[in-house]
């Protein structure tokens, strides 16, 4: 594997960490896709830095937890925006 991947699962654990970003702003702000996050932080990560790992799975299953509230929250702006 290389060090380039590695070291990039890295940073996008440490800026979901600090930010409590979900996986799709991580996306975004490095400029990759959804899937390349994902597979960075869900099995890359685990194998080079754990303890890294757990910190992101938590933040990610709050973000999942909190998913259907925050798309309720997006739909109802939206019909209040178009009154």
């Amino acid at each position: 594997m290389s060090t380039l991947v590695e070291e990039r699962a890295i940073e996008l654990g440490e800026f979901i960490v600090e930010n409590r970003a979900t996986v799709r702003a991580t996306a975004k702000k490095f400029g990759i896709s959804k899937s390349t996050v994902h597979s960075d932080v869900s099995t890359r990560l685990k194998k080079v830095r754990p303890s890294l790992y757990n910190e992101v799975r938590k933040v990610l299953d709050d973000n999942k937890a909190q998913r259907h509230i925050r798309g309720g929250l997006a739909t109802r702006e939206k019909y209040l925006n178009k009154k």
